[in-house]
């Protein structure tokens, strides 16, 4: 009898590990502990695309198996009525498209994902001869208490009207603006400091906004609580955390945060200077805020718990050109670039490579003998595993064809994954679905950034 009991229980519990396993997203055995945020962005403008960039419903669907939430970017803010509103509304809404709709809809074929409405995400941008001197609307709104429950109510109607789970807020604050370098490696650091120490002041009332922030969060939480709709805060690139985010207090209100810590670099902010633009630790003689590590501390040590941080990964690459003064050697920093680098031919965004257009660019079989602008970069990889990997190609004897790139490729990603399990933060959030390779052109995998992601944060 009391064997006949054992055995029982013996095959009550292989079972119980058999359906595990079979219920895992990756097959394989998943790992102990609350299962790890997958927040996978999804710029909607990749819908109007022409050619090999535009990614419709049928390209997204293969991603969803991977993550656990699903960000639509973006809607944005109407000026003065301080509304939120989507930003192309033949392409989002009932009356045009309904792509809102028809994104929402597919948590009915994936019914483990959440899926959320992001506001602002640098993508609310607005263009005409006037623009560059309006004031930045997003600080305005916190401004106004009328303007801020006119956001909640609207932001509220358009997550409630089309299924959202919920709204992620990418706020627009006032960026760090970076210092111009002239001279050599030694200034590095000299130079950049200023950036942090006052030599610019980002926002003279940066205090009085944080508090109107944390005030906004607090009512939009209460908006959204009777329905238990998610909220989550996305920290954008080069914003400085410190001048405009209550940690403690805002935590209180959010489901989660994501850090997008890449960036640093860009050919637009340092046109003069290519450099890693999202290193896991701080690299010598640079700034030492300017990696991965150094942002996550930060908000650890104000108090953010750390399953509620996410890590910002990147899909994609920075080039620069690389000029007959840039040097031979690739090395970062690389003085005397330009930000001139030829655009990616299916991203046509400048400054920006997808992963697939920076693939292409390294050796492969379709350019092993090619030569001058269509010759493969080299590529340098990353032995410790801290700095990231980039891949160059020197300008020629006439000062063209010269390439730097940095960039985010599938085995840095799950280096990030592998940095989020060792010190148990929340997850990775994924930017953005439509910069992966999600045609699977690179290795014939398709997302191979999302999934070597995944497959490092579940095993």
């Amino acid at each position: 009898m009391r064997y006949s009991v054992v055995f029982s229980l013996l095959l009550l519990i292989l079972g119980l590990s058999w359906a595990q396993n079979k219920a895992s997203p990756t097959g394989s055995t998943t790992s102990i502990g609350p299962q790890k945020h997958l927040v996978c962005y999804y710029d909607s403008s990749s819908f109007v695309k022409e050619g090999l960039g535009k990614m419709v419903i049928d390209d997204l669907e293969p991603a969803l198996q991977f993550c656990t939430y699903l960000v639509y970017g973006y809607a944005g803010i109407e000026r003065d009525s301080y509304k939120a509103v989507s930003m192309n509304q033949n392409l989002d809404l009932d009356l045009g498209k309904g792509l809102y709709r028809s994104v929402t809809r597919l948590k009915r074929k994936y019914p483990h994902l959440k899926v959320l409405l992001s506001v602002g995400g640098d993508k609310d941008i607005e263009t005409g001869e006037d623009a560059k001197d309006l004031p930045n609307k997003y600080l305005q709104l916190l401004e106004n208490p009328t303007g801020r429950m006119r956001f909640i109510n609207t932001a509220y109607a358009l997550v409630k009207t089309y299924g959202f789970d919920g709204l992620d807020v990418a706020w627009q604050f006032n960026k760090n603006k970076p210092k111009k370098v002239h001279s050599g490696l030694g200034s590095l650091w000299k130079g950049f400091k200023k950036t942090f120490t006052g030599d610019h002041i980002v926002d003279e009332n940066a205090e009085t906004h944080k508090e109107q922030y944390t005030a906004l969060m607090r009512e939009l939480k209460n908006e959204f609580r009777p329905d238990n709709l998610l909220l989550s805060a996305t920290v954008l690139p080069n914003v400085n955390s410190s001048l405009f985010y209550d940690v403690p207090s805002v935590m209180n209100y959010v489901d989660f945060v994501n850090l997008a810590a890449f960036d640093f670099y860009t050919p637009e902010r340092n046109p003069e200077l290519a450099d890693l633009p999202a290193p896991l630790y701080p690299l010598p003689e640079r700034n030492p805020e300017f990696s991965v590590d150094s942002q996550v501390q930060y908000w650890l040590r104000q108090g953010c718990p750390a399953n509620k941080l996410n890590v910002g990964v990147p899909t994609y690459g920075r080039p620069w050109k690389m000029t007959d003064d840039s040097g031979l050697t690739g090395v970062p920093p690389v003085p005397k670039v330009e930000n001139e680098a030829p655009q990616g031919p299916n991203t046509l965004i400048p400054g920006l490579y997808s992963w697939q257009e920076v693939c292409s660019l390294l050796p492969n079989t379709n350019n092993m003998y090619s030569k001058g602008a269509d010759a493969p970069l080299a590529k340098v990889l990353d032995p410790q595993k801290k700095s990231g990997v980039y891949a160059y190609r020197v300008a020629d004897k006439k000062g063209k064809n010269g390439i730097w790139v940095g960039y985010e490729d599938p085995d840095t990603g799950a280096e990030k994954a592998g940095y989020v399990k060792t010190l148990n933060l929340g997850g990775i959030a994924l930017y953005d679905l439509s910069l992966d390779d999600f045609r699977g052109l690179c290795t014939g995998d398709k997302y191979p950034i999302l999934r070597a992601i995944k497959y490092r944060l579940v095993n």
